[in-house]
């Protein structure tokens, strides 16, 4: 079984978010970045099967400009067989992106596909459900738990209303949440060993795939200021104040 797992560069959870002063978007030059950690656990997932031998092959698949290859390396640095990456230096949209991985999973027809539900960067939480509309497959999204059988996939959803448990026929597109699994720290003889393997390089142009933009950002403002908070001596002074501002 092939799985085809996505990957995005997104800027490092661990980085405080700067402003363009002209509002035009978040500063991103000198700005350390990282796999978006859902992907992660999505490469994490995809090792974990090759590992027990459900899977044969992984191959990881990302969009972006020439940088994105630090972040296919970590894939690789996972495990992944083979990776893939479309180069553009342009913003890529969730349909943009869809329409991609729909070429991609046409020509490398793999069982699963899996995805993080959403990158930290946007959090648009759009593509993997594209996708699999684009391909006409079935999708299970929020995914904590996953079992592989056959030509089946038991998935355990992580929802509103607690959890829900679905079965879907494969070829699948999954999308991974935070409870799947926990990503292994990766080794540095782990690391050195990737910059060896494989990376094929193609274009939007290659798929034919056009970069169109659906959605236009206006502008972009930090979130207000925090007011200080209030001190109370008592108990009682705290739910007086409570009663002031209508919460009890």
């Amino acid at each position: 079984m092939k799985v085809l797992v996505s990957v995005k560069r997104a800027i490092d959870y661990n980085v405080r978010i700067q402003i363009k002063p002209d509002g035009s978007g978040v500063v991103e030059n000198g700005v350390k970045h990282s796999m978006n950690p859902f992907d992660e656990i999505a490469v994490e997932q995809a090792m974990r099967w090759k590992e027990a031998g459900t899977a044969e092959e992984v191959v990881a698949v990302t969009i972006g400009p020439d940088a994105a290859k630090e972040q296919l390396r970590s894939a690789l640095a996972f495990g992944c067989d083979r990776a893939i990456h479309i180069k553009t230096d342009e913003p890529v949209q969730p349909l943009t992106a869809a329409r991609v991985f729909e070429a991609i999973a046409q020509k490398e027809e793999p069982k699963v596909f899996m995805m993080g539900k959403q990158a930290i960067d946007d959090d648009s939480n759009q593509t993997g459900q594209m996708t699999s509309a684009l391909l006409e497959w079935p999708q299970a999204t929020f995914a904590s738990e996953i079992e592989l059988s056959g030509e089946t996939a038991k998935v355990t959803r992580e929802i509103d209303a607690g959890l829900e448990t679905i079965e879907v026929d494969l070829p699948a597109v999954i999308t991974a949440d935070l409870r799947l699994n926990e990503p292994r720290y990766l080794k540095l003889p782990d690391i050195m060993k990737a910059k060896k393997k494989p990376i094929e390089d193609m274009s939007l142009d290659d798929l034919g795939v056009e970069a169109a933009a659906r959605l236009e950002t206006l502008k972009t403002t930090p979130p207000p200021t925090r007011e200080a908070g209030v001190r109370v001596e008592s108990v009682d002074e705290l739910v007086a104040k409570l009663k002031e501002k209508g919460l009890v």
